[in-house]
């Protein structure tokens, strides 16, 4: 989930990540300081971006003008308060809401824009419009509670869904596995898997009807059951056949792999550092610092590495395309050499 973060405790080559994406929702948590060219910038500023040699960064207005720069006339990091004022205003209602968020209009009338208006200024803002906000946010609230072993029903009315009902119908197309399955190790989903060879080694897949819930290598069936005791484990199917070729096919030959199915879990967090994996193009690779600040929190770094470790599907949500900040290949679940020669076919 999007929101807008503190710059508290950032450091300042996260600021330059934050800088270099041109992140909106640090508007207004510091600036950027060219001392080359004697202005200072918010983070979002579309001008090309500066040598990093030349840059500073600026808690305030009053701490950049004390160093001797001015505003930039292009982003107006001086002005332009009311925009951003009046999106945390909205984010503290959705977030004290109970089940029944503000709608757009109410929102609106709130900040005093036309729906339009705010919805444009809301999602240019955080990523997300106020009812996606407000649907992730509920999501999160009732991941976390399952995670941690609250019953489904319980975990469901705490993070602010009047009945059940709500929930299912709210998230049945987004989390494939119905909430209850995912906490109890699969209850009541069928899993066909097989183990297939290819030239990395033995390739675990297994899926659900929503799509790839598991790919690894060097695994069996003992492994799946561990991670789904409770699932109906069915070795082959003819359908599934079909898509594990498609799987097979993405690891052999590198390509476009977007259109295949997954059926994965996370929090809102661990969802945006996944579909930042699967943003970065293939032959390129990212630094968990990047991946931070693609999913919203720049300074979240260790909990991107968290979520790059919490993958549960190798190669088609690419983790291998994550490396450290100096360079190194850092680690990899299956080992380096899968990694290397998996970068190295991508590269081609």
């Amino acid at each position: 989930m999007t929101d807008r973060h503190p710059a508290v405790d950032l450091s300042d080559e996260e600021r330059w990540t934050i800088a270099l994406a041109k992140d909106r929702r640090y508007d207004g948590q510091f600036l950027t300081g060219v001392h080359s060219t004697g202005i200072y910038c918010r983070p979002s500023c579309p001008a090309r971006p500066p040598r990093r040699e030349n840059v500073r960064f600026y808690a305030s207005a009053a701490d950049a003008e004390a160093a001797g720069l001015r505003a930039c006339k292009r982003c107006a990091p001086d002005r332009q308060s009311n925009e951003e004022a009046a999106v945390l205003a909205a984010i503290d209602e959705i977030r004290h809401a109970g089940d029944a968020p503000p709608t757009l209009d109410g929102l609106a009338r709130l900040t005093g824009y036309s729906p339009a208006h705010f919805q444009r200024l809301f999602k240019r803002s955080t990523g997300l419009s106020p009812a996606a906000y407000a649907r992730a946010l509920r999501e999160e609230r009732a991941r976390e509670a399952l995670t941690g072993g609250d019953s489904v029903t319980g975990a469901i009315y705490e993070a602010g869904y009047a009945a059940p009902s709500r929930f299912y119908a709210a998230s049945k197309e987004k989390m494939g596995m119905a909430p209850s399955a995912w906490a109890n190790g699969g209850r009541g989903v069928t899993i066909h898997w097989a183990v297939a060879p290819t030239s990395l080694g033995p390739m675990l897949v297994a899926a659900t009807e929503k799509g790839v819930c598991r790919l690894s290598f060097n695994e069996d069936g003992r492994e799946l059951a561990r991670r789904f005791p409770n699932a109906e484990l069915v070795e082959g199917g003819e359908a599934f056949t079909a898509l594990l070729a498609e799987v097979v096919a993405s690891v052999e030959q590198p390509g476009d792999f977007a259109h295949i199915p997954l059926d994965v879990k996370g929090t809102a967090f661990q969802e945006a550092c996944w579909k930042a994996l699967r943003e970065i193009p293939a032959g390129e690779t990212r630094t968990y610092a990047q991946i931070a600040a693609a999913a919203g929190n720049a300074k979240a770094v260790r909990a991107a590495g968290s979520a790059n470790a919490r993958n549960n599907v190798a190669v088609l949500i690419p983790c291998h395309r994550v490396i450290h900040t100096g360079g190194d290949l850092g680690g990899y679940a299956y080992g380096l050499d899968i990694k290397r020669e998996l970068l190295m076919r991508e590269a081609k």
